[in-house]
């Protein structure tokens, strides 16, 4: 943040704009310009991107990040490799790979659900008394 905070004030000198008149731009006091320009990582991102907009390099901010070249590795290591056949499909019957591979229909099958061993929660009980204001009766 530091060197981004020293970037801005270099081109703020540049643009030969005075502290007065940057931070009324920004609508922030001296002080936090101050700051700002120094890196104060307490100073809130927008305020460092309402800098860069008045300074009119809010268009840097867009190739931030763009080419994402570790993002894109560790994307594409996690993406799935080539599916192969099931042996089960391309097995001829009898021979030891159709034998040992369970049939197709048991291979897709759902797993039947288990019977529960616990009893359900009993249902609640209703309270003993009413709740809210009792009513008129007539």
């Amino acid at each position: 943040m530091r060197a981004l905070g020293e970037r801005l004030k270099l081109a703020r000198l540049r643009r030969e704009l005075s502290t007065a008149l940057f931070a009324e731009r920004l609508g922030i006091s001296r002080d936090t310009l101050n700051r700002l320009e120094k890196g104060d990582p307490g100073i809130a991102l927008g305020t460092y991107m309402r800098a860069l907009r008045v300074l009119g390099l809010d268009k840097d901010m867009d190739a931030v990040a763009r080419d994402d070249e570790l993002g894109r590795k560790l994307q594409d290591a996690k993406l799935p490799g080539r599916r192969r056949p099931r042996a089960a499909a391309s097995a001829a019957p009898g021979t030891a790979e159709a034998e040992a591979a369970p049939p197709a229909d048991q291979a897709r099958s759902k797993p039947q659900s288990q019977p529960r061993s616990q009893p359900r929660s009993q249902p609640r009980s209703q309270p003993d008394k009413p709740r809210g204001k009792p009513l008129d009766k007539p």
